[in-house]
C-alpha cells in the first residue's frame, strides 16, 4: 500500500510542479470570476471556488508532504554515505601519515549516525 501511495504522490508532485497545472488553476479562477451573475448571493458564488480549492489544497498537502519526506530521507542517506566515506578516508590518511585523527573520525561517524534511522555504528576498518 505504501509503495502505491508513494508512486501516486511522486506522479502528482510531477504534475503539479509543471506549468500546465498552474495554467489549470488560473483558468479555474478565470472561469469562476465571471460566473457571479449565475448565483443569488456573494456567499453562494464563493462557495464553489472555496470548496474546490480547499479540497485540492488538502489533498496536495498530504501528497507533497510524502514526496518531501522521501526526498529528505534520500538526501540524508547520501550525506551519511559521504560522511562515512570521508571518515574512512581520514582513517586511512591518518594511518599513512602517522597523524592521530581518531577523535575527528569518531565525531564524524557519530554525527552521521544521528541522521541514520536504523543503522548500527560501523566498526573501524
Amino acid at each position: 500500500m505504501n509503495k502505491a501511495f508513494d508512486s501516486i504522490a511522486a506522479w502528482v508532485a510531477e504534475i503539479v510542479s509543471r506549468a500546465p497545472f498552474f495554467l489549470f488553476c488560473v483558468l479555474l479562477i478565470l472561469i469562476w470570476v465571471p460566473s457571479f451573475p449565475l448565483f443569488d448571493s456573494v456567499e453562494a458564488w464563493q462557495l464553489p471556488i472555496n470548496t474546490v480549492t480547499t479540497i485540492i489544497t488538502f489533498l496536495l498537502v498530504a501528497l507533497l508532504q510524502n514526496t518531501e519526506r522521501r526526498t529528505e530521507r534520500a538526501l540524508t542517506r547520501k550525506l551519511d554515505a559521504i560522511a562515512d566515506a570521508l571518515a574512512d578516508l581520514m582513517f586511512h590518511t591518518g594511518e599513512a601519515t602517522g597523524r592521530d585523527i581518531d577523535r575527528d573520525i569518531k565525531e564524524l561517524r557519530e554525527a552521521a549516525q544521528v541522521e541514520m534511522e536504523d543503522t548500527e555504528p560501523r566498526a573501524k576498518r
